[in-house]
């Protein structure tokens, strides 16, 4: 005797959580390295965020208002998220003209032309940090250097994967790095801020371990191997013990940059990574590569915004190969 399943109409699982719910939370765990970055750069990191936050959630009020006649989506909290999240991904001394065209191209093209929220191929922030480093280059790659507090009078200097790639030298230990006192965007320093946000999110379950712990853990791998196998090549002799110097390379690399800030905020995208748990990890690994290859190889000292779109882009294509097994009714 054959049973016919009864399916009941979505949604199938009833757990409380709503998108509303899942972006303050996204919000409030970045809540730290938020203070972090207003401590070291002051009146530049408060202007930028600002800007950024309110232009992002003002373009999609009047692109859904005016452009689109749809009911506006602004109070779910993902317009003001994507504007945070840009304003990490910016130098706290930029223009404000450029943040507001920032602002407007992850808003305008890269979110609502697709159908907004659940419906963007790439992640809008990180699109529009591509966008404005190709198209402004020179304002883009300016970093204020940490404790002077001003905005667009800062002296600035490099970063600590720019002194690494092209200096060798004057590099920031550990602890600046943990804590945050280096040059940079307002998301690229504070890297302790950041884990505990990245805790935070993992323990109210708004992300999971995948896409983080493969990241990350592919960038150790093949920095340790690298510092590990040729230091002199890669600026990373530390000591006579090559495993030392291996560790030492790889750990500078793991809190240099915005690789937590990518990998904990903004690789877990759940509209623009893959679906399955083993997709994820495979994502995970890409960017991590990716990552290293652009940063050890590359004209760029920094990769993780390249390699999360690189990865966004082949998203569909993991989706359509690593699937789930589908459920089968039993036989009685």
């Amino acid at each position: 005797m054959k049973q016919t399943p009864i399916v009941a109409m979505s949604p199938h699982l009833h757990s409380g959580d709503s998108v509303e719910k899942k972006m303050y939370r996204v919000l409030l765990a970045l809540l730290p390295a938020f203070g972090v970055s207003l401590f070291v750069f002051g009146w530049g990191t408060l202007i930028t965020t600002l800007v950024a936050v309110t232009a992002c959630v003002l373009f999609e009020y009047l692109i859904q208002r005016f452009v689109l006649k749809l009911p506006t989506t602004v109070t779910d909290g993902s317009a003001a998220l994507t504007g945070l999240l840009l304003a990490f991904n910016l130098p706290s001394n930029l223009p404000i003209w450029i943040i507001v065209i920032g602002a407007l191209f992850a808003i305008g093209l890269v979110k609502q032309t697709f159908g907004g929220l659940g419906n963007n191929p790439f992640n809008p922030a990180i699109a529009a940090r591509v966008f404005l480093l190709v198209s402004f280059p020179a304002q883009m790659t300016t970093w204020p250097q940490p404790m002077q507090r001003s905005y667009l009078d800062a002296l600035t200097g490099a970063t600590p994967l720019e002194a690494l790639k092209y200096h060798g030298h004057d590099l920031p230990n550990l602890n600046d790095l943990l804590l945050g006192t280096t040059g940079g965007s307002l998301g690229e320093i504070g890297a302790l801020a950041l884990l505990l946000g990245g805790a935070y999110l993992l323990l109210r379950k708004v992300i999971t371990w995948h896409v983080p712990v493969s990241i990350l853990g592919t960038v150790f791998l093949f920095t340790f191997l690298l510092g590990w196998l040729n230091p002199t090549s890669y600026h990373a002799v530390v000591s006579t013990n090559a495993v030392t110097n291996g560790l030492t390379f790889a750990v500078f690399h793991l809190l240099s940059g915005g690789l937590l800030l990518g990998a904990l905020f903004m690789a877990t995208d759940y509209v623009t990574s893959p679906m399955t748990t083993k997709g994820q990890l495979i994502y995970g690994v890409g960017i991590g590569a990716i990552t290293v290859i652009i940063r050890i190889f590359g004209s760029y000292p920094e990769g993780v915004s390249f390699a999360i779109l690189i990865m966004n882009a082949l998203t569909p294509l993991i989706n359509h190969y690593v699937k789930p097994t589908r459920f089968s009714p039993g036989r009685s």
